[in-house]
């Protein structure tokens, strides 16, 4: 049967939907109605990205080599490490792909269709093309469409438009029913725009807040108005971050050297002693400690674990490299309505009785003279407030879904004496609906008795009696009402202020009568005016705070909006917006040449009535002015800005698909402060990955010495791949670990940003750390050549030179935790990945020492107590002067 929504219109064939068949037809034809998906990397991609490395070829090169010698062990022990590495790629790729794919789930709709009909409730992905749609307060419209049949139709298009104020719609008239024939016949209909009262189109995302409709499908997916947008971010190219840029261009200068040094060593290795086989091996194991391959490692175990920490803090990652990045932001350019606003109206200012009521703070504080004021009595024990309470809510929806019709309740909800239980005892008796030529909603009630005496001047509210309540537009109101020039202009007045005070104004009317007989118009009633009220769209309470964290931190906040700009600078003064009185608008930055715009970004940090292809404009300017540039945003018009920008942050629980799927972090819980919190940890990240970096460069040092020497000076050599491997795959990556879960310094968010320019390593940090791998060199060697020369074994000057090199690298993780502290003031600071990493990698050389089997692995001889000391001393020994440089207060943070 056909839903008892159309009971007041006749049917048409074509509104009782299409057949089961032809659905599947077309389904069949065009596809499921949702955006594809950003293509994924598959399981043979990511192997194959992480096998190129340099180190891996290197490994499988050193493995192969060990199994024509015929030393499985080694070969096994070199192979596996390889597979470690793939495993742990893989394993972090799938994390991260299944959590979007969860996070696509969450605004998948539901559509209630007509088929055969019959109406039937089925996925939003199933909707067709010629579906019809039934829609009603709290649907969200799953595919472009046209109108057949409305009553009250207001939807929210704010996902589109930016706009907070919902939308009329209208059913399409006679003289569009050629438009409405061609669009449905064509597969790429043309439609309308979103935004604006009136229309007869509806769009797929966008909310029903009020009435009911029937709508027939002309788009779905990619060839809908979300779609379109979705297709255009294909063409905006993602940069790689500077940091990923320096690394990589590091690896690789440093891979090619090695791979040179690594060839002049097999030959000159086989040349002078004759086996090639074991130079082979020398060389690789050269290659191996002169390429830093913890660089993309540790840049990947970190952002990884990064990014998992700030999902702890209701932040999904999106981009992994952005963990870091958004620690480096300049520039954050932020969405107004749902983000820096709850996209939830409130009353916060009315006219009443002859007399202006200031609910809460002042919108527009800077204008004193024209805010206006309350009497001296308790606004909410004021009768003529309670009575524009009781007739704003008779106008409104029983359980409204309107952002404003909800504020009137609550308003409502809020005076001494709630007017919701007096309307509950009326029974409903007519509504005039919003119409183009009057835009105001009329509702007639009528009560069996009038227990608060409320007939007024028309005597006794009786069963005869009618209450007729209106609200709408104030024109509309002062029409109802008949106002003449006079009153009108006083009336208008306040509404003036009201709205250059960004606020969204309603008027309210009411008359009672005692005739049954209700006129065809509402213009047929004598009307009375109630008063005023203003709307704001309350600010998110924590939004003032985390903006002056933003500020301490030294990132400057744009607000872009596609809202009026009296509401723009509203909203800028109520959550503290620096410089909020200057005001670019949509059209006054298309008369703007790029250099007058990037002159004008020095300064303004409010624009407003900016539509989506000016987003993505002024992103590109600020990027084109050196900024780092972080955009926030949850519609489908924010998308391109959002993939353009550095640093994309959707709004996960309101945001669509679109933003999501073009973000690199998406705040779940779209809490502003959350970016803070996402700042605070990227600059975290990036400290402690210099820390974990300058290490790994000061100890590559002197294992390519150890590596190298020996071989010049024709002694038995230390260094074996084997060797290396315990080194790179336990020590370094884990004393990686050590300094990702180091806590941030104290002033982390009250320093500038970092200049993107500066690269991570700069020649102070460069110089320390060869300083610090010099020294540690100068103690290893020496220990492995004095043994040597009092008569100790290979196998045993091999134990002690490489047990200090051991100790040495423990030492200097405890002194690279900080560059300002001292080893036993870093002691007071919790780390429990340092007791972890310190105990694990002693166990294991212990291992390597003591555990026969290990022991003939490594070549190593057993070490005495005294031997033990020694290696201690000399490792500890290697980074005192550093620490005696931090205590003097002559060391800076890198």
């Amino acid at each position: 049967m056909l839903p008892q929504m159309l009971s007041q219109q006749p049917v048409s064939a074509e509104q009782m939907g299409l057949s089961e068949r032809e659905a599947a037809a077309r389904l069949q034809r065009e596809g499921y109605n949702e955006l594809p998906a950003l293509r994924q990397r598959g399981l043979l991609a990511v192997v194959v990205e992480v096998t190129r490395e340099p180190m891996f070829i290197l490994l499988i090169g050193g493995g192969l080599v060990y199994v024509v010698l015929g030393e499985l062990p080694e070969a096994l022990a070199l192979l596996v490490s390889v597979f470690v590495i793939i495993g742990i790629t893989l394993y972090q790729e799938h994390r991260t792909e299944r959590a979007l794919e969860a996070l696509r789930d969450l605004s998948s709709p539901r559509a209630l269709v007509i088929r055969d009909g019959q109406q039937r409730r089925i996925a939003g992905r199933e909707v067709v093309r010629g579906d019809v749609l039934l829609l009603s307060e709290g649907d969200r419209v799953p595919a472009d469409a046209l109108v057949r049949w409305a009553i009250n139709l207001t939807v929210d298009e704010s996902l589109l438009t930016g706009e907070s104020i919902s939308v009329r719609k209208v059913a399409v008239t006679e003289d569009a029913a050629d438009l409405a024939n061609v669009a449905t016949a064509s597969d790429k209909p043309t439609m309308g725009h979103p935004g604006g009262d009136d229309q007869p189109f509806v769009y797929s995302g966008t909310l029903v807040v009020q009435g009911r409709g029937m709508a027939e499908v002309l788009a779905t997916g990619p060839r809908s108005e979300m779609g379109k947008i979705g297709r255009s971010l294909q063409e905006v190219q993602v940069e790689r971050t500077p940091l990923q840029r320096e690394t990589g261009r590091l690896v690789r200068v440093l891979a090619v050297w090695g791979l040179l040094l690594c060839a002049v060593l097999v030959v000159g290795y086989g040349l002078l002693r004759g086996q090639w086989l074991e130079g082979v091996l020398a060389g690789i194991a050269l290659a191996m400690s002169v390429l830093p391959e913890e660089f993309p490692v540790v840049l990947t175990v970190f952002l990884a674990l990064g990014a998992w920490r700030i999902a702890q803090k209701r932040v999904l990652t999106r981009r992994v490299p952005a963990v870091e990045t958004i620690g480096a932001a300049t520039v954050l350019c932020v969405d107004k309505t749902g983000t820096l606003t709850q996209n939830r109206m409130s009353v916060r200012r009315l006219f009443a009785g002859e007399h202006d009521y200031d609910l809460g703070q002042d919108v527009n504080p800077k204008a004193p003279t024209k805010a206006p004021t309350g009497p001296p009595t308790d606004r909410a024990a004021s009768p003529v407030v309670g009575d524009l309470a009781h007739y704003a809510l008779l106008a409104s929806q029983t359980d409204p879904f309107d952002p404003m019709e909800k504020a009137i309740v609550d308003f409502a909800q809020a005076q001494p004496v709630a007017p919701s239980r007096a309307r509950d005892e009326r029974a409903l008796i007519r509504e005039y609906p919003l119409t183009p030529g009057l835009l105001a909603v009329t509702r007639v009630w009528r009560s069996p008795e009038d227990p608060e005496g409320a007939a007024g001047n028309n005597g006794a509210d009786s069963a005869n009696g009618y209450i007729v309540a209106a609200k709408g537009a104030p024109e509309a109101i002062a029409h109802l009402c008949h106002l003449d020039a006079a009153e009108h202009a006083k009336f208008m007045e306040h509404v003036a202020v009201m709205v250059e005070d960004g606020l969204r104004v309603l008027g309210v009317a009411q008359v009672r009568q005692l005739s049954p007989v209700l006129p065809e118009s509402p213009e047929g009633f004598a009307f009375e005016v109630v008063g005023l009220l203003g709307f704001a769209d309350p600010i998110r309470p924590e939004v003032p705070t985390a903006l002056q964290e933003c500020y301490s931190a030294g990132i400057r906040v744009i607000m872009i909006t596609g809202d009026f700009p009296g509401t723009a600078q509203s909203i800028a003064r109520q959550i503290g917006l620096r410089n909020p009185e200057q005001v670019i608008t949509g059209p006054e930055l298309d008369a703007m040449d790029a250099a007058t715009l990037r002159s004008q970004l020095e300064t303004v940090n409010v624009f407003a009535r900016v539509v989506p292809a000016q987003k993505l404009r002024l992103v590109e300017a600020l990027k084109a002015r050196g900024e780092v540039v972080a955009m926030t945003g949850d519609g489908v018009n924010d998308a391109p800005a959002l993939k353009a920008a550095h640093i994309g942050i959707a709004m996960g629980g309101r945001g669509t698909d679109v933003a999501r799927e073009a973000a690199a972090l998406v705040l779940l819980d779209d809490d502003f402060s959350s970016i803070v919190r996402a700042v605070r940890m990227g600059r975290r990240i990036f400290d402690n990955l210099r820390k974990a970096m300058s290490y790994v460069l000061a100890i590559h040092v002197p294992i390519a010495g150890m590596a190298l020497l020996p071989v010049l000076f024709g002694w038995p050599l230390v260094l074996l791949p084997v060797q290396i491997v315990f080194l790179e795959l336990i020590i370094d990556p884990a004393s990686s670990i050590v300094f990702e879960a180091e806590p941030e310094e104290a002033d982390v968010m009250r320093l500038p940003p970092r200049d993107p320019r500066i690269p991570l390593f700069t020649r102070a940090i460069v110089g320390l750390s060869l300083a610090q791998g010099a020294s540690i060199f100068a103690i290893v060697f020496a220990v492995f050549r004095v043994s040597l020369t009092l008569g100790a074994a290979d196998t045993e000057a091999r134990a002690l030179a490489f047990s200090t090199l051991v100790v040495a690298n423990l030492a200097l993780v405890l002194a690279e935790r900080s560059r300002t502290r001292t080893i036993l003031a870093s002691w007071r600071i919790p780390n429990a990945a340092v007791w972890w990493v310190v105990g694990g990698a002693l166990s294991l050389l212990a291992a390597a020492l003591y555990i026969p089997g290990v022991r003939d692995l490594f070549g190593f001889a057993v070490l005495h107590p005294a031997d033990l000391l020694i290696c201690l001393a000399a490792g500890m020994a290697s980074i005192l002067w550093f620490e005696v440089i931090k205590a003097l207060g002559k060391c800076t943070r890198p």
